[in-house]
């Protein structure tokens, strides 16, 4: 038997290719710019007044008292629950009707469905901004201006979550559908049953999505509430910033409060958005 003689260190470094070096230094310095100001928004929120025209990353004295205040403020409690109660209910609405939809446009076969299809790809051409005045008339129309119904409807469902999952659900073999039918399940047994489970993917990446998406409104719930009760978190901290305007370390605080779900939804379940995304575009 013949032992294997390891390759000089020579060849190692001959795989490494400048292009690859200079890709990498891009990157980093891409990443860099990307993640400092993140880093400043929470290194000026562990400061106190007097330390925040301080501009090293790490405070001198760091301190958790704006973390504190901030968090005993009603105001603030409330607008983090606001957007809790949006961003989930929005979520679960997105994932259950846009697969449903989905669902019915890939493996039912009626006349105008591609029709159907077509109509619901070309809202995502109509800019959001468009779309601000119809939203806020019906809103004043059915009574919805200054709630929590007027700021969700807009995104119960969305053409991109449909198209997203018509992909995905395209690819399931009709095999498994009739067999399921031959079993004796209805049709909404086998969208739940079968068919829902081999879209994981796609439902996670949905679901990230929109929750992140959702998170982060801004224009809108801005425009549909006028009490302080009803705002959401981006809306709640914009009023906040100007009523404290010369407290930079508690704004910065309230910022890195909102950022910390988002960070972590996205550390737990990257993995999600990259196949689903992945896996969208093969299919697409």
């Amino acid at each position: 038997m013949t032992t294997a003689l390891p390759k000089p260190a020579g060849l190692y470094r001959a795989n490494i290719r400048p292009a690859q070096i200079l890709v990498w230094t891009l990157l980093l310095i891409g990443g860099l710019i990307m993640i400092t100001p993140l880093l400043f928004m929470f290194s000026t929120s562990l400061k106190t007044a007097g330390q925040v025209y301080d501009l090293r990353v790490i405070p001198a004295a760091p301190t958790l008292e704006n973390y504190a205040k901030v968090l005993l403020d009603g105001r603030f409690m409330r607008w983090f629950l606001n957007s809790s109660l949006v961003a989930v209910t929005v979520t679960l609405s997105n994932v259950f009707f846009d697969s449903l939809v989905g669902y019915t446009l890939a493996k039912f076969e009626f006349r105008g469905r591609y029709l159907i299809f077509l109509a619901i790809l070309s809202t995502l051409m109509i800019p959001t901004e468009m779309l601000v005045i119809p939203w806020y008339l019906m809103s004043s129309q059915l009574g919805w201006l200054d709630s929590y119904w007027g700021i969700m409807f807009p995104g119960m469902m969305t053409a991109f979550g449909t198209f997203l999952m018509k992909q995905f659900f395209d690819t399931i073999p009709n095999d498994f559908l009739e067999a399921a039918r031959i079993d004796g399940l209805n049709e909404f047994q086998i969208w739940w049953k079968v068919a829902m489970p081999l879209v994981t993917p796609a439902l996670s990446a949905l679901a990230i999505f929109t929750f992140l998406g959702n998170w982060t409104a801004f224009f809108w719930p801005l425009i549909v509430t006028t009490s302080k009760e009803l705002y959401t978190l981006p809306v709640g901290l914009s009023s906040f910033a100007v009523e404290q305007s010369i407290q930079w370390e508690l704004i910065m605080t309230g910022a890195a409060i909102a950022t910390l779900p988002t960070l972590i939804v996205f550390l737990v379940l990257q993995r999600y958005i990259v196949r689903g995304v992945m896996l969208a575009g093969l299919k697409g």
